[in-house]
């Protein structure tokens, strides 16, 4: 008789866990190397709004989907950690590359600033050089992709915190309640609406990315008895009802009509989730080698955004916005290749260098 004691457990094959992950990472690349500044471009009719609303709203279900598929990877093991243990595990490899690129991002929006400071410049007329810089701290940490950590180890430490009721419905439903009242929110401003410092509005996705985990064999057997086309005409039905609710948000003249905790984008994200784990396997990732460079293009794109390509186009002194809807389509397409390659480019030199602590994982 065969010793289960002694038999090592059956390993899981969950590499499209790192698959999806990549490819929402591309499109949050794209999405903020794409965005259009709404104070200089505010189509409301024809092509060119569709084309607007589009560019937006198509890349919005990356940030679900990253925490889905956090909450699925924790799974069983939100069990086995104290949040103080979790935190002390995530320091190294999450939190110290994070502040380290967040700072050097600050530094660089000021760098004119502290350099005549340090030089003992007076400051410039009607500038007050300590206070913006913490504006931009404030800015940085709250309202750039930098936001999305601290809000990440808050929703963790939350499900840990009540660990005890991960696989309850009831407390499932409590955290969907946070998200709902985020999704009203958008439209009554009864607190600041932006979902970035929406800090209970994602807490729901950890938790349901766990039960995904936790029935996996069940979610899985069900997805193989649905049909690709049934997704992909759910996501594009989906993609249209997003669209149209940030159309009437804008209409409405609400703060964030681009926010992520939309209710119509919760829905489309979830589909394109799904439709993602329908399909599972794009063979073309493996070479974007995801479990080594997607933590470190989240940490460095924005740079890239912020910094590198307005160096490249500002002296261009080029108002896309008057161009023509297929010019401007290849003006953003660009501008993402070369913001997602100089940082592949750039992870490739921190490896070669052996700095692979810059870019945790």
């Amino acid at each position: 008789m065969q010793n289960l004691t002694s038999s090592p457990p059956v390993k899981r094959n969950y590499d499209f866990v790192d698959t999806i992950r990549c490819i929402a990472m591309i499109f949050i690349v794209m999405e903020h190397s794409t965005y259009f500044e709404p104070d200089k471009y505010l189509p409301t009719l024809g092509l060119r709004a569709f084309f607007f609303f589009l560019s937006i709203q198509f890349s919005k279900f990356g940030t679900v989907c990253f925490f889905l598929l956090a909450g699925f990877l924790i799974g069983d093991k939100f069990t086995d950690y104290t949040p103080g243990q979790y935190l002390k595990r995530r320091l190294d490899s999450t939190i110290v590359p994070w502040l380290f690129w967040s700072v050097f991002f600050i530094v660089l929006i000021n760098f004119n600033l502290i350099h005549a400071k340090i030089l003992g410049h007076p400051d410039p007329a009607g500038v007050n050089v300590y206070q913006t810089l913490i504006n931009s701290v404030t800015t940085t940490y709250l309202y750039t992709n930098y936001w999305f950590i601290p809000n990440f180890l808050f929703c963790i430490t939350l499900l840990l915190i009540f660990k005890r009721h991960l696989y309850s419905y009831k407390f499932g439903a409590v955290l969907f309640a946070f998200t709902l009242f985020y999704s009203i929110n958008i439209y009554f401003s009864w607190i600041r609406p932006s979902h970035t410092v929406a800090i209970f509005g994602f807490v729901f996705f950890l938790w349901l990315g766990a039960q995904i985990h936790k029935n996996w064999q069940k979610v899985n057997d069900w997805i193989d008895k649905t049909s690709l086309a049934m997704w992909v005409i759910l996501t594009v039905f989906t993609l249209g009802l997003s669209m149209a609710e940030m159309y009437l948000l804008r209409s409405l003249g609400v703060h964030d009509p681009y926010n992520t905790l939309r209710f119509s984008n919760v829905l489309y994200s979830l589909s394109f989730f799904f439709m993602l784990l329908k399909i599972r396997d794009f063979k073309f990732i493996h070479y974007l080698k995801p479990r080594e460079t997607t933590y470190g293009i989240y940490l460095i794109h924005y740079v890239m955004v912020s910094v590198v390509m307005t160096q490249i186009t500002d002296p261009l002194n080029l108002n896309i916005y008057q161009l023509s809807v297929p010019v401007i389509l290849l003006f953003q397409l660009a501008k993402f290749i070369m913001v997602y390659g100089l940082t592949l480019i750039t992870i490739w030199l921190i490896n070669v260098l052996h700095l692979k602590r810059l870019i945790g994982r």
